[in-house]
């Protein structure tokens, strides 16, 4: 028997992506091609050696390392070959081939491949280092051309990049390539979680965390948590208002082709809300126990009054209670049942009459036709506000050419970029000023239920729903006094004119519009 075949060896296969695990340039065939090479060559093959996902410049590879230490541990027994089906499978760059080279070769190995002869001589080497070379030029020209084409792609309105929760890829007719759409089991809760931050319905980050959570096929991080980081992503990402912003390609407020999930205006809403609000935790005291924990307030000092369970001799009550030290009420309690009962005859209280629920609905109806009939004057009025935004960004961009300041251009800059935001906000004002509106019972239908009967939201089993119902009806939180119940209450706008109706302190006596009518008209007034 020859001594080759008496030899032992080791075949290493890499590749960089899971695209060619399935493809015919995978482990797969690199491994059959370096076993048919082992056969042909007569030598016994003892491992195999898989690297996956591993780039060619790398040197740090999981498997690599296993085989070095196997090489190692088998040095001084005889010497392994190492069987690559190509030179690009070790590395596809000079300085990473040359020192995985010398490392084969200093724990015992021997290269060897199907499709090049490595030798010590100098030319062979020369070829050797040729031939890496050259995989490096194709790798870094294959990143290039990788770069070039998602930028032009990005140029030309479509993500290039992974998509964002909410969106996933998918081929529509009329584009090239794969583009954006909606993920139907998760962009309505992104669209939600956004246009809720940004209307002030979740009053910080820590509720858009809770809102997320409470949707079991909403993704979570591997501790089962959807964690601040994706939310802070979410909340910053322009994608979802339909524009691309890439930084490293210099890249600001492109229009995309997608369709997005929440307009401009949103956006900049929640970018404000964002600048001006630090991020607050979800607090854990929050429950479905206590609702109204942090909403009410101590009549004595006006901090918010919290709640907890009480332990008794044969079970545990709940209470609600101020925790202010130095408060004349610290620490005294008052029985949860009788705090939240008084909450509902409040909210009881707010409820309309049919005839003026009715009253209600009609001169909101015709607010909502003035609306409609002003349309084009909107139009007009907004196209001339876009007009004058384009002087200044012009006047802006002729004194960043004047200057050589970079503090100057800088500020420049910053002024054109927030001007350019306000155009993005006026062109979609203009273009809705076009559009068929819905008519008005689709758009507030909603709206008016709750008006309606703003203690039915309440009784919901969502503490959401609970928390939504304190935030809309009222204008501020609530204070208490213990054995006097709710003091003064500030509602919101919608119930306050509602209030004011029941009350008489105004008299609708012509259902058709809210500009004062002229004094010879005396067809409506409105009547202190």
């Amino acid at each position: 028997m020859t001594k080759s075949r008496a030899m032992k060896a080791v075949i290493y296969c890499r590749v960089s992506s899971q695209k060619q695990v399935q493809k015919g340039d995978g482990l797969g065939s690199q491994e059959t091609r370096c076993r048919d090479f082992a056969k042909l060559k007569g030598y016994e093959v003892a491992e195999v050696f898989k690297d996956e996902g591993i780039y060619g410049s790398m040197i740090n590879r999981p498997a690599m390392q296993d085989m070095l230490k196997f090489l190692k541990s088998h040095k001084k027994q005889q010497t392994h070959i190492v069987i690559i089906d190509d030179i690009s499978r070790l590395a596809r760059g000079l300085d990473a081939h040359i020192h995985l080279r010398t490392a084969i070769s200093d724990a015992g190995g021997k290269l060897e491949s199907p499709s090049i002869e490595f030798g010590e001589d100098s030319d062979s080497v020369l070829v050797e280092n040729l031939l890496a070379s050259v995989s490096q030029h194709q790798r870094q020209k294959n990143a290039e051309q990788t770069k070039n084409r998602m930028h032009a792609r990005v140029m030309n309105g479509y993500w290039a990049f992974n998509p964002p929760v909410g969106y996933k890829f998918a081929s529509v007719k009329g584009h090239t390539g794969r583009v954006l759409v909606k993920d139907k089991a998760t962009a309505s809760i992104v669209t939600e979680a956004l246009e809720g931050y940004a209307s002030g319905r979740f009053e910080s980050q820590g509720e858009v965390k809770r809102f997320l959570e409470s949707h079991h096929h909403f993704p979570r991080d591997k501790s089962g948590e959807v964690h601040y980081q994706r939310i802070q992503n979410m909340l910053t990402q322009v994608l979802y208002a339909g524009y691309i912003n890439v930084k490293k390609w210099n890249i600001s407020m492109h229009p995309a082709k997608h369709e997005p999930l929440i307009s401009f205006a949103t956006y900049q809403a929640i970018q404000e809300r964002m600048s001006g609000q630090a991020k607050a935790p979800a607090r854990a005291d929050i429950s479905d126990d206590f609702p109204l924990r942090g909403f009410i307030t101590c009549h004595c000092c006006g901090e918010p009054m919290t709640a907890c369970w009480s332990k008794g001799r044969t079970a545990r009550y709940p209470y609600y209670y101020c925790f202010t030290k130095g408060c004349d009420e610290f620490r005294k309690s008052i029985r949860k049942e009788q705090v939240e009962a008084e909450f509902e005859e409040l909210l009881l209280e707010l409820k309309p009459s049919q005839e003026l629920f009715f009253t209600a609905m009609d001169m909101f109806r015709d607010l909502w036709n003035d609306r409609q009939n002003q349309n084009k004057d909107d139009a007009l009025l907004l196209k001339n506000e876009l007009s004058k935004i384009d002087v200044r960004v012009e006047q802006f961009l002729d004194r960043i050419v004047e200057t050589e300041n970079l503090s100057v251009i800088s500020a420049y800059e910053q002024k054109i970029e927030k001007l350019e935001g306000q155009k993005i906000i006026l062109q979609e004002k203009i273009q809705n000023c076009g559009r068929p509106l819905a008519d008005f019972d689709e758009t507030f239908r909603t709206a008016m239920e709750f008006l309606s009967n703003p203690h039915r939201l309440w009784t919901s089993d969502s503490l959401e729903d609970k928390r939504l119902v304190c935030r809309l009806v009222f204008s501020e939180k609530l204070p208490y006094q213990r054995n006097e119940g709710f003091r003064t209450a500030r509602t919101a706008l919608p119930v306050t004119v509602l209030q004011q109706l029941k009350g008489g302190e105004y008299e609708m006596a012509r259902p058709a519009g809210f500009e004062p009518a002229t004094p010879s008209s005396g067809n409506w007034c409105s009547i202190p």
